[in-house]
């Protein structure tokens, strides 16, 4: 890529705001698309505004010169253009599809109105919108029904129970957040919502929602016990927003997929964050995105050898409160097989648990709940891949030291 060359940016999550603020600092300016009204923010954080412990000022991200309001409708690959939906037409030299993900809406019955609306109540939790619609709704006393109990899930329970709604948890699966926890890591954090008063219900399936009116007056189980909802938060995951990408005819399977320039099947398009398919593997998380905006600024910005090959990232989960605070993580593998070595350390009065997973010598994975001053030295000894020494010893204390992090 040449200096001149002009960079368009869709996208103004943590992905494409990295991306333009980075490529500025090296002297490559890119014009950054966003079609939400407000600042570009901090997205991992709006559960904390939520909880009323942030305003959206907080968590929002220092802008980009460059910055434009519009949403994207089409891309021209021939003409390497972009149309915006108010007729305005947008050329570049470099196209980089940073358009996040959307929320999963399951498939329940009158989930949505003859308009093809969420029903008055009814929110999805993805966008400051969404926060702040939330946030205008709920007081002390309305009852809420989450539907889901993955990170989103719980991150918004908890929320809606510091501001003093009757919160009802509504998860499919056995457990809450079952791709990143183990059960036992699972059961703290049952155990944790239970003590703000949520009500958290697992293996249950949602299947109706009953309006009256337009709003929603409760929702139906699977097995027809109904819950009265005031609100109702569908927190079912998310999936990547690739519906510019499929348009413009580019390779999509999953995400848009990328090599490790991060081009799609277009040299001049790149896709970087939750839109992205990297070797096979679709992040989610705030880390891959931020380090694949930053393999991609070094790459416009000239340097040849720039590459991005994957991340090893964990998850982690910080919910505070001035009662109580709340913290957990997790990476790699976190459940055992067979032959591997397991170390764990619980403690039922501090509710805190500790768990890692060893296979041939080598930290395959792990999962902290609370007193998280381990967590920067075991990720680091995950990271490095190295082999721990066999007598076990400094594994043992990195589990029990609390100054790692």
């Amino acid at each position: 890529m040449t200096s001149n060359e002009r960079v368009v940016v869709i996208g103004t999550g943590l992905a494409g705001v990295r991306l333009a603020r980075r490529l500025g600092e090296l002297g490559t300016p890119a014009l950054l698309i966003g079609e939400e009204e407000h600042r570009p923010y901090n997205r991992v954080l709006l559960a904390e505004v939520l909880a009323g412990r942030y305003s959206p000022e907080v968590i929002a991200l220092p802008a980009p010169a460059e910055l434009t309001r519009g949403r994207v409708t089409g891309i021209d690959r021939d003409a390497r253009t972009v149309a915006c939906a108010d007729g305005s037409v947008i050329a570049y030299d470099r196209l980089v599809l940073a358009t996040g993900s959307n929320p999963v809406l399951p498939p329940l019955r009158r989930l949505f109105t003859e308009n093809h609306q969420l029903p008055e109540g009814v929110h999805a939790f993805r966008t400051m919108d969404d926060c702040l619609g939330l946030s205008k709704a709920v007081r002390p006393g309305v009852k809420a029904v989450v539907i889901g109990g993955g990170l989103l899930g719980v991150s918004a329970a908890r929320a809606l129970a510091l501001r003093g709604a009757q919160v009802v948890l509504a998860q499919q699966s056995e457990r809450l957040m079952e791709r990143q926890l183990d059960p036992a890591a699972s059961k703290l954090v049952k155990r944790h919502l239970t003590e703000l008063g949520v009500e958290v219900h697992t293996e249950c399936r949602v299947r109706d929602v009953r309006c009256v009116g337009g709003a929603v007056r409760s929702v139906e189980m699977a097995d027809g016990y109904a819950l009265d909802a005031d609100l109702v938060v569908v927190a079912c995951g998310v999936h990547p927003r690739v519906g510019l990408a499929q348009a413009a005819g580019l390779d999509v399977r999953k995400g848009v997929v990328v090599d490790d320039e991060l081009r799609t099947s277009d040299p001049y398009i790149h896709a970087i964050g939750d839109c992205a398919q990297h070797d096979g593997v679709l992040y989610g998380l705030a880390t891959p995105a931020l380090e694949q905006a930053d393999a991609l600024a070094e790459l416009l910005a000239g340097d040849p050898t720039a590459r991005y090959t994957g991340t090893r990232s964990l998850t982690r989960l910080t919910l505070t409160g001035q009662d109580s605070p709340f913290d957990l993580a997790a990476f790699g593998e976190t459940e055992a097989l067979p032959g591997d070595d397991v170390v764990q350390l619980a403690d039922a009065t501090r509710g805190t648990y500790r768990k890692v997973v060893v296979r041939d010598d080598r930290l395959v994975g792990g999962v902290l709940v609370g007193e998280l001053g381990t967590v920067g030295a075991l990720a680091r000894a995950w990271e490095g891949a190295e082999p721990l020494p066999s007598d076990g010893g400094p594994l043992l204390h990195l589990l029990t030291n609390d100054g790692g992090s």
